[in-house]
């Protein structure tokens, strides 16, 4: 199991839109087969940064995500909207068993 954090900083101005943008890739996201989780967060103290938290099976259904429509839809439509590039950090699971999830 990989479980990818993704730290987004929006512009001010596009807060509403690019929530939305990340809503709607999580709710395709989230249909794929490799993907278990996929969770979009606001920072409570400053609403222009973001959480992705996705949890892929392997390293096959990282790169399947990344081929599909919607993804390179969030793609053109999100990053115009980002104060600086996005960053990332990935991490793998030790609790509870992948075969728990």
């Amino acid at each position: 199991m990989i479980i990818v954090h993704v730290f987004i900083h929006a512009k001010p101005d596009m807060i509403d839109a690019f929530k939305e943008a990340n809503v709607k890739n999580a709710r395709s996201s989230i249909r794929e087969p490799g993907i278990l989780r996929f969770d979009v967060m606001q920072q409570e103290d400053d609403p222009t940064r973001f959480l992705l938290v996705e949890i892929y099976k392997d390293d096959k259904a990282i790169a399947q995500h990344k081929q599909t429509p919607h993804y390179a839809e969030w793609l053109e439509f999100a990053e115009p909207m980002l104060a600086k590039p996005r960053t990332k950090i990935i991490y793998k699971n030790i609790f509870p068993d992948d075969k728990e999830f």
